[in-house]
């Protein structure tokens, strides 16, 4: 677009959430609501959502398009100052193919918005009312995906070696060589009785949620035939009890509140 020009057309990129159609953000509903053109992953995301649209929106399903075809709907976008929603799974920062799109949306001179939306594994998290970074075992998520899939991963990404932290892990995309997920886990240092959350399809009306451990974990897929839509949590934190965070001790202090002083005494002696 030439210096001076008025952008035409808008691309807004929303997160559609884990599945249930109320997890989409308020921001993202009103987004869709405002659409004249929406293209969505129908595979991936629930058909409720599209209820926010507006009945005169124009629907496209993503898995008949590429990403040349994809980029023309934004070129019509621009041509005839049209809104385009581009809604993806879960949010669209993981696994959604959208950086590219944004290189082009900017080419072309298009108003751009990104909306996020609540990932699967944190669905997945409050479906087991589990908190994944416990005190004194785990304060770091790490979110990855067995490699050897169509993608391919960076050198030095591999499942073993993040394995290796002992933290949480959210493995997506994996369910299918579950075999050798676990393989890669235990190699990387988790033992066999690790805690596992199986997640498939969390929020959806069919969702599955299943408790098993790194070693029980090929065995558990392999029963309940979960080639696709699953979701994995892996760590110590999932089978954690008895912590307390330090934030809400009587002993601690910070801008809001005073320690009360023998609480900080014994918190500082045991090490806090």
């Amino acid at each position: 677009m030439s210096d001076g020009a008025v952008p035409r057309g808008r691309a807004t990129f929303v997160g559609a959430g884990p599945g249930a159609a109320d997890l989409i953000t308020v921001r993202g509903a009103r987004a869709l609501e405002r659409a004249d053109i929406v293209v969505w992953a129908a595979s991936l995301v629930s058909p409720d959502v599209l209820d926010y649209a507006s009945p005169a929106a124009e629907i496209v399903d993503s898995a008949e398009l590429t990403l040349e075809s994809t980029v023309d709907i934004y070129r019509r976008a621009v041509a005839d100052d049209l809104h385009v929603v581009r809604l993806h799974s879960g949010d669209p920062a993981l696994w959604g193919a959208m950086q590219e799109q944004l290189e082009h949306c900017e080419r072309l001179g298009l108003t751009v918005e990104v909306v996020p939306g609540v990932s699967s594994f944190s669905a997945a998290a409050a479906a087991v009312q589990r908190e994944l970074t416990v005190p004194e075992v785990a304060q770091s998520v790490i979110l990855t995906r067995l490699e050897g899939g169509k993608t391919p991963m960076p050198a030095g990404e591999s499942v073993r070696e993040f394995a290796r932290h002992g933290t949480t892990m959210a493995l997506f995309l994996s369910a299918a060589r579950a075999k050798q997920l676990a393989e890669e886990l235990q190699a990387g240092g988790y033992g066999p009785d690790t805690p596992v959350v199986v997640a498939y399809r969390v929020t959806w009306p069919d969702e599955l949620m299943l408790r098993c451990t790194v070693g029980t974990l090929a065995e558990t897929v392999r029963e309940h035939k979960l080639w696709k839509h699953t979701l994995f949590l892996v760590g110590p934190a999932l089978d954690a009890h008895g912590t307390r965070s330090h934030l809400y001790h009587p002993g601690h202090f910070h801008g809001y509140r005073r320690a009360d002083r023998t609480a900080r005494q014994a918190l500082r002696a045991s090490g806090g």
